[in-house]
């Protein structure tokens, strides 16, 4: 794969997307969904955790997107021994000229796939915070930035807890979205069967926009306009969750800055230069809900974080 291609003249931010939005279905059938919840999490630099059961296409849906941009795409299979520096990299003293040479780990890429987060330490879950927050790391002493374009995939399996360490509550936090692929129709499986007859499809994938062109899309998706009221709305459902009856933590200011840049990527998207109420409504169960943190009781009693957000959109009026 070819890298540092120059950006495509004349392309709006709408375009980038659904190009690279058709891009990523020729591979990931019948997920449209999924894909455009990513990219919107893409678009406004946040970062992903899909929960999901294996073999629902996590790793082919994080390699698809980074084929379609021309970006540098690592891989890191989270296990209990991993530890910070296998990620972060480290200092090898060098005999030659007597002095210590840093090699780059895995986390200086563009995209990056954390393969089941939670089979790690949360020493090593903690290797992630400040690269997800701010584009950095910091090793022996010194500030290192990340790419240009970062951006973090983690998975995790809903089910088969055992030797698992479940993310902290200011872990989860730093991912803007947290959704699933779920199963597909049979008849998408059956196109899935044929397609892999010989060859992976993700063999055969070629950019369709640049690096530049995606770096690009986030800059567009910025630009976006917020009304007064829009940033009310959202406040307004993020405040609420605060109160909410079982909720034992709300979500935080991180969870409105989340929501809000998630609802201006929906609206580059949907080619409007404004965020509508309905943009910010779409994704708001997969920014907010894993935010939350409920009561035994109310975990108990069958009570959902998605069920809360649910609920506190339906009563709270929607500005005109």
């Amino acid at each position: 794969m070819q890298h540092g291609s120059s950006v495509t003249i004349g392309l709006s931010g709408k375009e980038i997307y659904q190009r690279i939005h058709n891009n990523i279905t020729q591979v990931v059938k019948g997920q449209s969904v999924a894909i455009r919840s990513l990219l919107a999490a893409f678009a406004s630099g946040g970062h992903v955790l899909l929960d999901d059961y294996p073999g629902t296409g996590k790793t082919t849906l994080a390699k698809a997107l980074a084929r379609s941009i021309d970006a540098k795409f690592k891989r890191i299979q989270f296990t209990p021994d991993l530890l910070p520096s296998d990620i972060l990299g480290i200092s090898i003293f060098d005999q030659n000229d007597r002095s210590f040479r840093f090699h780059e780990g895995p986390i200086f890429a563009n995209i990056v796939l954390v393969d089941e987060i939670n089979r790690a330490s949360p020493r090593t879950q903690s290797a992630l915070l400040e690269a997800m927050a701010e584009s950095q790391v910091s090793i022996d002493g010194q500030i290192k930035k990340l790419k240009d374009l970062f951006f973090t995939i983690a998975t995790q399996n809903p089910v088969g807890s055992h030797g698992t360490y479940p993310l902290p509550e200011a872990q989860m936090d730093r991912f803007s979205l947290k959704f699933s692929l779920g199963y597909i129709s049979k008849e998408e499986e059956v196109n899935i069967l044929s397609s892999q007859m010989g060859e992976h499809p993700i063999d055969s994938i070629k950019p369709c926009v640049s690096l530049q062109d995606a770096i690009a899309l986030k800059g567009e998706t910025a630009k976006i306009r917020v009304g007064e009221d829009m940033k009310r709305y959202v406040i307004e459902i993020i405040n609420s969750t605060r109160s909410a009856p079982g909720v034992q933590l709300g979500a935080s200011p991180r969870g409105s800055l989340a929501l809000m840049k998630i609802a201006q990527a929906l609206a580059l998207f949907d080619g409007s230069d404004f965020v509508a109420p309905e943009h910010i409504q779409e994704l708001a169960i997969s920014a907010i809900a894993h935010r939350l943190v409920l009561e035994p009781q109310a975990r108990f009693g069958g009570i959902t974080s998605e069920g809360v957000v649910e609920e506190i959109l339906q009563s709270i009026p929607v500005p005109a």
